[in-house]
């Protein structure tokens, strides 16, 4: 499951006030000038510090955070800036930048400039 998937299936359970947040968060990571572990650090506070009204959405979503976490950001360091793309959709976004600047954010934000 990649990170636009991930969202997708927050979508389903966003009646919720505090699920509808979360996927806010989501979507607007992709924009913002956060980097993954920073990304993974919020979504943690954001599921020990909120409250989702139903337990078993509560585990559902939290259990495909924790793989996704487990699979895209503690592995990061051994993929390819290909498989970081993919892993958190930005293709789309990486390809339509029109400068080395604007590349170099998309490098940090996913850990890949070092």
């Amino acid at each position: 499951m990649n990170y636009d998937e991930y969202i997708k299936e927050v979508e389903r359970f966003s009646g919720d006030e505090v699920v509808a947040r979360l996927r806010k968060y989501l979507s607007e990571w992709k924009k913002d000038d956060s980097d993954v572990i920073q990304l993974a650090n919020s979504i943690e506070r954001f599921f020990g510090n909120s409250w989702i009204g139903n337990e078993d959405t509560h585990n559902h979503l939290y259990g495909l955070w924790s793989k996704f976490e487990k699979e895209a950001i503690e592995g990061i360091g051994g993929m390819t800036m290909n498989e970081r793309l993919h892993w958190f959709s930005l293709f789309e976004h990486y390809e339509s930048l029109q400068s080395e600047t604007a590349q170099k954010v998309i490098y940090a934000k996913l850990c890949a400039n070092t």
